[in-house]
This record gives C-alpha cells, structure tokens and sequence, in this order.
C-alpha cells in the first residue's frame, strides 16, 4: 500500500494514511530498538537507545490522541520504508564482530530511522496545519521535538563519546 493508493480522496484522507504510516513505523522501532540495546556495547549509545525506546512507547501514546482527535481508531498501515530501514540495520549488525564499527553501525542504522522520522513528522505537521488539527500538530510537534533530539544525542555518542573514533582506529 503506498502513499499514493486510491482510498485518498482528500487531504484529510492523506493526513490520515500518513499518521498510519508514522503509526506503523513507531510501532516497528519500539519492536526493533530492544535488539539495537542487545547488541551495542558503548554505555552511551546503550542508554540513549533504551531511553528513545521509552520516548518512543510515549510517542505512540500521543499518536494515538491524535486519531482520537480526528475520530478514528489508532491503526497502522504498512509502510516499506520503516521495514527497509530496519530490515537494512538489522543486516549489517549481524555482519560485523569488530564491537566498536558494530556501535558505529548501530549509530548509522539508529540515525536513518530518525532520519525518516523527522521527514514524516515535518511533512503531517505542515498537513494538519492546512486543515486546522492545531490540536495534532502539537502532539506531533513533541514527537518531532524528540525525534530531532534523538539524532543530535546520537551525533554526539558517534563524534564526541568517541563511538567514530573508537571504531576507526
């Protein structure tokens, strides 16, 4: 099912298949990080990824009043851009057993879905913008706000706690 499937008929439809979209994905980070913890050994990217796995389960949280604001029940669609991503993380991981390029892969992978994230939640915030969901857009503002945070606090754990580094030399 992609974005541009034939039961959008209005903006309203599109805003719509693009929260169950988000919805999926969240859905599909919040299964995937517990594996990401597992295999990091770096402390910091250890618990920065355990703390976005919290935030996450709140995100969905807020997501879901977002449906309820428009009357719907909270539902997911299937999106092939979260499941590549996570696909393609989940893929190198398994291929590297030097710990240090692991973290540093663990970072990339993390910051791709992010990544994603950010271009999603922008993209539904100016949407529910143009209909007038100010009440939505401040939920996905806050999940914006996080997801914005959670790849500065990745950037930091790759260049300046020394995962880059570490895995270079």
């Amino acid at each position: 099912m992609g974005l541009f499937n034939k039961d959008i008929k209005t903006f309203d439809d599109l805003l719509l298949h693009g929260l169950q979209d988000i919805y999926y994905a969240e859905q599909q980070i919040v299964k995937a990080l517990p594996k990401l913890i597992e295999k990091a050994t770096n402390r910091d990217l250890t618990k920065g990824l355990k703390d976005h796995l919290e935030e996450t389960k709140n995100q969905i949280t807020r997501l879901d009043q977002a449906f309820k604001k428009l009357g719907q029940n909270p539902n997911g669609i299937k999106c092939p851009a979260i499941d590549g991503l996570i696909e393609e993380g989940d893929e190198i991981a398994g291929e590297i057993a030097d710990k240090e390029v692991l973290d540093a892969a663990i970072v990339g992978a993390a910051q791709s879905v992010e990544h994603y994230e950010i271009a999603r939640y922008g993209t539904l915030i100016a949407w529910a913008e143009s209909i007038g969901h100010d009440d939505i857009v401040r939920f996905l503002t806050t999940n914006l706000n996080e997801e914005k945070a959670a790849d500065r606090k990745l950037s930091t754990v790759a260049l300046r706690k020394g995962v880059n580094r570490k895995a270079a030399s």
